[in-house]
Protein backbone atom coordinates (compact mmCIF):
# COMPACT_ATOMS: atom_id res chain seq x y z
CA UNK A 1 0.00 0.00 0.00
CA UNK A 2 1.07 3.77 -0.53
CA UNK A 3 2.95 5.25 2.67
CA UNK A 4 0.91 7.53 4.47
CA UNK A 5 3.91 9.94 4.87
CA UNK A 6 4.18 10.13 1.09
CA UNK A 7 2.35 12.78 -0.92
CA UNK A 8 1.24 11.39 -4.37
CA UNK A 9 2.88 13.14 -7.10
CA UNK A 10 0.42 13.88 -10.07
CA UNK A 11 1.27 13.25 -14.01
CA UNK A 12 -0.34 12.69 -16.86
CA UNK A 13 -0.88 9.06 -16.80
CA UNK A 14 -0.66 7.74 -12.74
CA UNK A 15 -2.37 4.61 -13.13
CA UNK A 16 0.96 2.78 -11.65
CA UNK A 17 1.54 4.57 -8.67
CA UNK A 18 -2.49 4.14 -7.91
CA UNK A 19 -2.14 0.54 -8.11
CA UNK A 20 0.73 0.82 -5.38
CA UNK A 21 -1.29 2.61 -3.50
CA UNK A 22 -4.16 0.20 -3.87
CA UNK A 23 -6.99 2.50 -5.51
CA UNK A 24 -9.28 1.26 -7.39
CA UNK A 25 -8.58 1.53 -11.63
CA UNK A 26 -10.34 1.31 -15.01
CA UNK A 27 -7.52 -1.04 -15.97
CA UNK A 28 -4.17 -2.26 -14.48
CA UNK A 29 -0.97 -0.39 -15.50
CA UNK A 30 1.88 -2.40 -17.61
CA UNK A 31 5.81 -1.74 -17.64
CA UNK A 32 8.39 -4.21 -18.83
CA UNK A 33 11.55 -4.70 -16.50
CA UNK A 34 14.81 -3.79 -18.89
CA UNK A 35 12.21 -2.23 -21.08
CA UNK A 36 15.12 0.31 -21.27
CA UNK A 37 17.43 -2.22 -23.50
CA UNK A 38 18.78 -4.36 -26.15
CA UNK A 39 15.57 -5.60 -27.79
CA UNK A 40 14.95 -1.95 -29.11
CA UNK A 41 16.75 -0.88 -32.56
CA UNK A 42 17.15 2.78 -31.11
CA UNK A 43 19.21 0.93 -27.98
CA UNK A 44 21.27 -1.35 -30.18
CA UNK A 45 22.54 2.31 -32.15
CA UNK A 46 23.71 3.59 -28.83
CA UNK A 47 25.39 0.41 -27.57
CA UNK A 48 27.69 0.56 -31.33
CA UNK A 49 28.93 3.73 -30.62
CA UNK A 50 29.25 3.67 -26.23
CA UNK A 51 30.42 1.00 -24.00
CA UNK A 52 27.89 -0.52 -21.21
CA UNK A 53 29.01 1.26 -18.67
CA UNK A 54 29.73 4.45 -20.76
CA UNK A 55 26.10 4.69 -20.87
CA UNK A 56 25.67 4.44 -17.31
CA UNK A 57 27.81 6.65 -16.31
CA UNK A 58 26.82 9.49 -19.14
CA UNK A 59 23.59 10.98 -17.71
CA UNK A 60 22.79 12.22 -21.46
CA UNK A 61 22.64 8.75 -22.68
CA UNK A 62 21.12 6.72 -19.53
CA UNK A 63 18.50 9.58 -19.87
CA UNK A 64 17.42 8.74 -23.37
CA UNK A 65 17.95 5.27 -22.93
CA UNK A 66 14.96 5.29 -20.37
CA UNK A 67 12.69 7.21 -22.40
CA UNK A 68 12.90 4.96 -25.50
CA UNK A 69 10.63 2.41 -24.89
CA UNK A 70 8.05 5.24 -23.17
CA UNK A 71 8.21 7.18 -26.72
CA UNK A 72 7.69 4.44 -28.68
CA UNK A 73 4.88 2.02 -26.54
CA UNK A 74 3.97 4.22 -24.17
CA UNK A 75 4.26 2.23 -20.56
CA UNK A 76 2.51 3.32 -17.80
CA UNK A 77 5.88 3.63 -16.15
CA UNK A 78 9.80 4.64 -17.13
CA UNK A 79 12.87 3.08 -15.36
CA UNK A 80 15.85 4.69 -14.84
CA UNK A 81 18.54 2.86 -17.29
CA UNK A 82 21.36 2.00 -15.05
CA UNK A 83 22.98 -1.54 -13.80
CA UNK A 84 23.10 -2.96 -10.53
CA UNK A 85 27.32 -2.84 -10.54
CA UNK A 86 27.13 0.53 -9.79
CA UNK A 87 26.87 0.16 -6.26
CA UNK A 88 29.34 -2.01 -5.44
CA UNK A 89 32.21 -0.05 -8.26
CA UNK A 90 31.37 2.90 -5.95
CA UNK A 91 32.21 0.66 -3.08
CA UNK A 92 36.05 0.17 -4.12
CA UNK A 93 34.96 -3.71 -6.11
CA UNK A 94 35.84 -2.67 -10.22
CA UNK A 95 33.45 -4.63 -12.06
CA UNK A 96 33.79 -5.18 -15.55
CA UNK A 97 31.16 -6.22 -18.92
CA UNK A 98 33.06 -8.71 -20.66
CA UNK A 99 31.40 -9.50 -24.19
CA UNK A 100 30.45 -13.38 -23.95
CA UNK A 101 30.48 -13.19 -19.98
CA UNK A 102 28.80 -10.38 -18.56
CA UNK A 103 29.77 -8.82 -15.20
CA UNK A 104 33.17 -9.50 -14.61
CA UNK A 105 35.36 -9.25 -11.31
CA UNK A 106 39.17 -10.07 -12.06
CA UNK A 107 39.95 -10.39 -8.35
CA UNK A 108 36.97 -11.44 -6.04
CA UNK A 109 36.34 -11.06 -2.67
CA UNK A 110 36.85 -14.21 -1.25
CA UNK A 111 38.16 -13.25 3.07
CA UNK A 112 37.91 -11.15 5.34
CA UNK A 113 41.07 -9.17 4.24
CA UNK A 114 39.21 -8.46 0.90
CA UNK A 115 36.22 -7.58 2.87
CA UNK A 116 37.82 -4.53 4.70
CA UNK A 117 38.85 -3.24 1.35
CA UNK A 118 35.60 -2.71 0.63
CA UNK A 119 34.57 0.75 1.44
CA UNK A 120 31.07 2.46 1.82
CA UNK A 121 31.15 5.32 -0.37
CA UNK A 122 29.73 9.35 -0.34
CA UNK A 123 27.44 7.84 -2.97
CA UNK A 124 26.53 11.66 -3.71
CA UNK A 125 30.38 12.29 -5.33
CA UNK A 126 30.98 8.14 -6.51
CA UNK A 127 27.42 8.00 -7.84
CA UNK A 128 26.22 11.29 -9.01
CA UNK A 129 26.04 10.95 -12.62
CA UNK A 130 23.18 8.36 -11.63
CA UNK A 131 20.89 11.47 -9.85
CA UNK A 132 21.74 13.89 -12.56
CA UNK A 133 20.34 11.22 -14.92
CA UNK A 134 17.14 11.04 -13.30
CA UNK A 135 16.69 14.74 -13.26
CA UNK A 136 17.64 14.82 -16.76
CA UNK A 137 15.19 11.66 -17.36
CA UNK A 138 12.04 13.55 -15.45
CA UNK A 139 12.79 16.72 -17.57
CA UNK A 140 12.31 14.47 -21.31
CA UNK A 141 9.40 12.89 -19.37
CA UNK A 142 7.62 15.84 -19.01
CA UNK A 143 5.22 14.55 -16.29
CA UNK A 144 3.85 12.07 -18.68
CA UNK A 145 5.11 9.02 -16.43
CA UNK A 146 6.51 8.22 -13.35
CA UNK A 147 9.92 7.20 -12.78
CA UNK A 148 11.22 3.99 -10.90
CA UNK A 149 14.53 3.98 -9.56
CA UNK A 150 15.92 0.54 -8.58
CA UNK A 151 19.01 -1.55 -6.51
CA UNK A 152 20.34 -4.63 -6.43
CA UNK A 153 19.50 -6.85 -3.22
CA UNK A 154 22.59 -7.02 -0.89
CA UNK A 155 22.93 -10.72 -1.40
CA UNK A 156 22.77 -10.72 -5.30
CA UNK A 157 25.67 -7.89 -5.59
CA UNK A 158 27.06 -10.19 -3.30
CA UNK A 159 26.79 -13.36 -5.37
CA UNK A 160 28.79 -11.13 -8.26
CA UNK A 161 31.10 -9.81 -5.76
CA UNK A 162 32.38 -13.22 -4.43
CA UNK A 163 31.47 -15.67 -7.68
CA UNK A 164 33.28 -13.08 -10.07
CA UNK A 165 30.60 -13.21 -12.82
CA UNK A 166 27.83 -14.95 -13.14
CA UNK A 167 26.65 -18.58 -12.49
CA UNK A 168 24.07 -20.85 -12.59
CA UNK A 169 25.19 -22.39 -8.87
CA UNK A 170 27.20 -19.78 -7.25
CA UNK A 171 28.85 -22.39 -5.62
CA UNK A 172 31.98 -20.38 -4.31
CA UNK A 173 29.04 -17.49 -2.83
CA UNK A 174 27.83 -20.26 -1.29
CA UNK A 175 30.95 -21.38 0.02
CA UNK A 176 31.80 -18.22 1.32
CA UNK A 177 29.01 -17.54 3.39
CA UNK A 178 28.78 -21.42 5.12
CA UNK A 179 32.47 -21.16 6.00
CA UNK A 180 33.25 -17.46 6.64
CA UNK A 181 29.87 -16.40 7.59
CA UNK A 182 31.20 -13.17 9.87
CA UNK A 183 32.73 -11.99 6.88
CA UNK A 184 29.85 -12.40 4.47
CA UNK A 185 27.73 -10.78 6.91
CA UNK A 186 30.25 -7.93 7.48
CA UNK A 187 30.22 -7.58 3.37
CA UNK A 188 26.52 -7.34 3.38
CA UNK A 189 25.85 -4.88 5.54
CA UNK A 190 28.37 -2.55 3.71
CA UNK A 191 26.64 -3.28 0.63
CA UNK A 192 23.73 -2.71 2.42
CA UNK A 193 24.42 0.65 4.16
CA UNK A 194 25.64 1.66 0.42
CA UNK A 195 22.23 0.98 -1.01
CA UNK A 196 20.33 2.94 1.68
CA UNK A 197 21.93 6.24 1.08
CA UNK A 198 22.14 5.59 -2.34
CA UNK A 199 18.27 4.51 -2.89
CA UNK A 200 17.82 7.73 -0.67
CA UNK A 201 19.42 9.87 -3.10
CA UNK A 202 17.13 8.90 -5.99
CA UNK A 203 14.03 9.80 -4.42
CA UNK A 204 15.57 13.41 -3.73
CA UNK A 205 16.40 13.37 -6.94
CA UNK A 206 13.24 12.52 -8.12
CA UNK A 207 12.27 8.67 -8.65
CA UNK A 208 8.86 7.93 -7.54
CA UNK A 209 8.94 4.67 -6.56
CA UNK A 210 11.85 2.07 -5.71
CA UNK A 211 12.15 -1.06 -6.88
CA UNK A 212 14.88 -3.99 -5.33
CA UNK A 213 15.79 -6.77 -7.41
CA UNK A 214 16.84 -10.28 -5.52
CA UNK A 215 17.91 -11.98 -9.14
CA UNK A 216 19.76 -14.57 -7.26
CA UNK A 217 17.39 -15.19 -4.06
CA UNK A 218 16.15 -18.57 -5.27
CA UNK A 219 19.95 -19.73 -5.09
CA UNK A 220 19.13 -20.38 -1.40
CA UNK A 221 17.00 -22.43 0.59
CA UNK A 222 14.38 -21.01 2.95
CA UNK A 223 16.40 -20.36 5.84
CA UNK A 224 19.21 -19.37 4.49
CA UNK A 225 17.22 -16.58 2.47
CA UNK A 226 16.04 -15.25 5.66
CA UNK A 227 19.89 -15.50 6.59
CA UNK A 228 21.50 -14.17 3.58
CA UNK A 229 18.93 -12.38 1.70
CA UNK A 230 15.97 -11.01 3.40
CA UNK A 231 16.94 -9.54 6.61
CA UNK A 232 19.21 -6.95 4.34
CA UNK A 233 16.14 -6.65 2.61
CA UNK A 234 14.26 -5.50 5.41
CA UNK A 235 16.74 -2.87 6.98
CA UNK A 236 16.32 -1.04 3.10
CA UNK A 237 12.73 -1.48 2.71
CA UNK A 238 13.01 0.15 6.51
CA UNK A 239 14.92 2.68 5.88
CA UNK A 240 12.63 3.92 3.26
CA UNK A 241 9.37 3.43 3.50
CA UNK A 242 8.49 7.15 4.79
CA UNK A 243 10.15 8.57 1.47
CA UNK A 244 8.98 6.52 -0.75
CA UNK A 245 6.82 3.18 -2.11
CA UNK A 246 8.92 -0.12 -2.17
CA UNK A 247 9.09 -2.66 -4.71
CA UNK A 248 10.77 -6.30 -3.92
CA UNK A 249 11.05 -8.87 -6.71
CA UNK A 250 12.74 -12.32 -5.67
CA UNK A 251 13.03 -14.69 -8.37
CA UNK A 252 12.71 -17.71 -7.28
CA UNK A 253 11.72 -17.10 -3.92
CA UNK A 254 7.82 -18.07 -3.74
CA UNK A 255 8.70 -19.67 -0.16
CA UNK A 256 9.44 -16.16 1.26
CA UNK A 257 6.11 -14.53 -0.23
CA UNK A 258 3.91 -14.56 2.85
CA UNK A 259 6.87 -12.91 4.94
CA UNK A 260 7.16 -10.47 2.27
CA UNK A 261 3.40 -9.17 2.73
CA UNK A 262 3.89 -8.70 6.19
CA UNK A 263 6.48 -6.23 5.78
CA UNK A 264 6.39 -2.51 5.06
CA UNK A 265 6.89 -3.04 0.87
CA UNK A 266 4.10 -1.81 -1.30
CA UNK A 267 4.52 -4.23 -3.89
CA UNK A 268 5.83 -7.83 -4.81
CA UNK A 269 6.82 -8.76 -7.74
CA UNK A 270 6.57 -12.71 -8.84
CA UNK A 271 7.87 -14.87 -11.34
CA UNK A 272 6.14 -17.07 -13.74
CA UNK A 273 6.74 -20.40 -11.99
CA UNK A 274 3.41 -19.83 -9.70
CA UNK A 275 0.07 -18.41 -10.95
CA UNK A 276 -1.85 -15.92 -10.09
CA UNK A 277 -4.22 -17.51 -7.51
CA UNK A 278 -0.98 -19.11 -5.39
CA UNK A 279 0.69 -15.54 -5.61
CA UNK A 280 -2.70 -14.09 -3.93
CA UNK A 281 -3.14 -16.98 -1.86
CA UNK A 282 0.51 -16.48 0.04
CA UNK A 283 -0.01 -13.17 0.00
CA UNK A 284 -3.08 -12.99 1.80
CA UNK A 285 -4.75 -10.70 -1.37
CA UNK A 286 -3.70 -7.72 1.04
CA UNK A 287 -0.94 -6.41 -1.34
CA UNK A 288 -0.11 -5.13 -4.58
CA UNK A 289 1.29 -7.69 -6.87
CA UNK A 290 3.67 -7.21 -9.92
CA UNK A 291 4.02 -9.87 -12.68
CA UNK A 292 4.42 -12.33 -14.10
CA UNK A 293 4.30 -13.40 -17.69
CA UNK A 294 7.48 -15.64 -18.64
CA UNK A 295 8.87 -13.27 -21.00
CA UNK A 296 9.67 -16.31 -23.46
CA UNK A 297 6.16 -16.01 -24.03
CA UNK A 298 6.58 -12.75 -25.95
CA UNK A 299 7.61 -15.12 -28.60
CA UNK A 300 4.31 -16.11 -29.15
CA UNK A 301 1.94 -15.17 -31.78
CA UNK A 302 0.27 -11.30 -31.40
CA UNK A 303 -2.72 -12.81 -31.02
CA UNK A 304 -1.80 -15.22 -28.46
CA UNK A 305 0.10 -13.05 -26.21
CA UNK A 306 -3.28 -10.51 -25.99
CA UNK A 307 -5.16 -14.13 -24.83
CA UNK A 308 -2.66 -14.96 -22.42
CA UNK A 309 -2.62 -11.64 -21.05
CA UNK A 310 -6.26 -10.89 -20.68
CA UNK A 311 -6.05 -14.09 -18.95
CA UNK A 312 -3.16 -12.98 -16.45
CA UNK A 313 -5.46 -9.74 -15.28
CA UNK A 314 -7.90 -11.58 -14.60
CA UNK A 315 -6.37 -14.49 -12.30
CA UNK A 316 -4.52 -11.52 -10.80
CA UNK A 317 -7.38 -9.30 -10.72
CA UNK A 318 -7.63 -5.42 -12.22
CA UNK A 319 -6.80 -3.84 -8.78
CA UNK A 320 -3.69 -4.01 -6.39
CA UNK A 321 -2.04 -5.40 -10.09
CA UNK A 322 0.80 -4.01 -11.91
CA UNK A 323 1.08 -6.47 -15.43
CA UNK A 324 4.75 -6.68 -16.09
CA UNK A 325 6.85 -10.27 -17.26
CA UNK A 326 7.76 -12.51 -14.87
CA UNK A 327 11.89 -11.27 -15.14
CA UNK A 328 13.42 -9.07 -17.75
CA UNK A 329 12.64 -9.28 -21.72
CA UNK A 330 14.99 -11.17 -23.93
CA UNK A 331 16.63 -9.54 -26.67
CA UNK A 332 15.29 -11.27 -29.38
CA UNK A 333 11.45 -9.85 -28.86
CA UNK A 334 9.61 -8.87 -32.24
CA UNK A 335 8.75 -5.27 -31.72
CA UNK A 336 5.42 -5.94 -32.85
CA UNK A 337 5.12 -8.72 -29.89
CA UNK A 338 6.08 -5.99 -27.37
CA UNK A 339 3.53 -3.75 -28.72
CA UNK A 340 0.68 -6.74 -28.46
CA UNK A 341 1.79 -7.12 -25.16
CA UNK A 342 1.25 -3.24 -24.17
CA UNK A 343 -1.92 -3.01 -26.48
CA UNK A 344 -3.32 -5.80 -24.55
CA UNK A 345 -2.95 -4.43 -21.51
CA UNK A 346 -4.87 -1.27 -22.77
CA UNK A 347 -7.18 -2.87 -24.55
CA UNK A 348 -8.17 -4.79 -21.28
CA UNK A 349 -11.84 -4.43 -19.80
CA UNK A 350 -13.63 -6.78 -17.46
Amino acid sequence: MWPETIKMKKYKNDLYLKALAGESVKRPPVWMMRQAGRYLPEFMAIREKYDFFTRCRTPELAAEITVQPIRRFHMDAAILFSDILVVPQAMNIPFEMKAGIGPFLPQPVRSKKDVDKVIIPDVKESLGYVFDAIKLTKEMLNDEVPLIGFAGSPWTILCYTVQGQGSKTFEKTKEFCFTRPEAAHTLLQKITDTTIAYLREKVKSGVDALQLFDSWGGMLAPDDYREFSWKYLVQIIDALKDEAPVVIFAKGCWYALEEMSDSNVSAIGVDWTLTPQTARKFTGNKITLQGNLDPSRLLSPPKVIKEIVHKMIDDFGKDQYIVNLGHGILPNIPLKNVQAFIDAVKEYHE
